[in-house]
């Protein structure tokens, strides 16, 4: 009922910028918060970001002021500035429901991003 299309991955030089986009679509009544995760090879899910209906942000410590999360109306994104190859992953869209006593995760499909010179 919810889905999440990610885009704007792709390949980027240490230090360089890059966009991450996420759509959503379907039921997205209810969804209260959406945020980044993202998962290196062999590596923990974690999340990289996160912004709630009211506003407020949250950043990993890994990211914070290098990446800023934003949205609009119903698409969010990932400004990320002085990238490092520790940033490698794919990147992945959350939204976060709670409705009727219930609470749902939707995620998208993820997004390569690969830092490397």
């Amino acid at each position: 009922q919810v889905q999440l299309v990610e885009s704007g991955g792709g390949l980027v030089q240490p230090g360089g910028s890059l966009t991450l986009s996420c759509a959503a679509s379907g039921n997205i009544f209810g969804i209260n918060a959406m945020g980044w995760y993202r998962q290196a090879p062999g590596k923990e899910r974690e999340l990289v970001a996160s912004i709630t209906s009211g506003g407020t942000t949250n950043y990993a410590d890994s990211v914070k002021g290098r990446f800023t999360i934003s949205e609009d109306n119903a698409k969010v994104y990932l400004q990320m500035n002085s990238l490092k190859p520790e940033d490698t992953a794919v990147y992945y869209c959350n939204g976060h429901k709670n409705r009727y006593g219930l609470t749902y995760d939707y995620w998208g499909q993820g997004t390569q991003v690969t830092v490397s010179s």
